[in-house]
């Protein structure tokens, strides 16, 4: 599948009803409000289970402009607390397996949650809690990111853990969203060609998850090219590979993407050429602060609210 990558007019957004694409850029907000006004009676609610980047660009914050960027409410437990920047992680501060668990189910206790997406789970005993917990509350709709090195070089998942990931998390996933580095640590070979990448896509689904989607950001060539198998057959979904600086955040803001489409009832094909083409769309606006590697225009270069006149 080719995603055809187009500019935009001002007011439009590939994630958003078609019926709006053509609206003002004042009526930002009245999309919003389609989205909030289901049959339920409520608004579209997802979760991110992640930890915390406090330059804003990737992690929780990634995850809920993401969520708000299409038009679903963002929830949160927060798994850590990273003292981070465009240039490097200088610090990690892992809440207890406990106080992640605390939140989930206070959470879960009081809001009705749609899709659930997983990010940052850097050590075995918070992967153990958050997929008993995502059991307890017989969550459908998960979307595990697994995240394991910060865009810095910096390690976030620590190598003891993989093994975790496999075995407890993995099994309860709707859809997990590996870079190249990343199927590599699960599947224990090499992603060398679209052969390897379609052996390893069909090894993660024998681990448990129903589908998976290997990015292919990390690769070589004119095009980006993502592999999504479902346990049946392979679908690409092909973009033009971008040479820009601000790309903090890619991972996070792409499997958020796919989570907030999961939650308003989109399938998951559709879910994903939507999420590719709003995170191209992302990249080429780039956000530039910073003296590193900047993140993403989450918000594609949009307000939700008007400018005074």
């Amino acid at each position: 599948m080719v995603l055809e990558v187009f500019r935009l007019p001002r007011g439009a957004s590939p994630f958003l009803p078609t019926e709006y694409e053509n609206r003002s850029l004042p009526s930002r907000l009245a999309c919003y409000k389609f989205f909030m006004a289901k049959e339920q009676g409520r608004p579209t609610v997802a979760m991110t289970i992640a930890g915390s980047d406090s330059g804003g660009g990737a992690g929780i914050q990634a995850d809920l402009k993401t969520f708000a960027a299409h038009g679903v409410y963002g929830t949160s437990a927060i798994t850590a607390v990273t003292a981070q920047n465009t240039q490097t992680v200088a610090g990690v501060s892992q809440l207890t397996p406990e106080a992640i668990g605390f939140q989930i189910d206070t959470v879960y206790d009081d809001i009705a949650i749609d899709a659930v997406k997983t990010g940052m789970l850097s050590t075995s005993p918070v992967i153990e809690v958050v997929a008993r917990k995502l059991g307890e509350h017989r969550v459908d709709k998960i979307v595990v990111d697994p995240v394991m090195v910060s865009k810095s070089g910096d390690r976030l998942l620590q190598p003891e853990a993989v093994k975790s990931l496999r075995d407890q998390l993995l099994p309860r996933a709707l859809l997990v969203t590996p870079n190249l580095p990343e199927a590599e640590a699960l599947v224990g070979f090499p992603m060398e060609d679209e052969s390897s990448i379609h052996a390893a896509a069909r090894r993660i689904v024998e681990m448990g998850a129903r589908a998976v989607v290997v990015k292919g950001g990390h690769a070589t060539g004119d095009a980006s090219v993502d592999w999504l198998y479902d346990g049946r057959r392979f679908m690409s979904f092909t973009a033009p590979r971008l040479s820009v600086r601000n790309t903090h955040g890619t991972g996070c803001t792409f499997s958020a993407a796919i989570t907030a489409q999961l939650a308003l009832g989109v399938a998951l094909e559709k879910a994903v050429e939507i999420a590719k083409a709003y995170l191209t769309r992302a990249l080429e606006l780039g956000v530039s602060i910073g003296r590193g590697h900047g993140p993403v225009d989450h918000f594609i270069g949009q307000k939700v609210w008007p400018e005074s006149d």
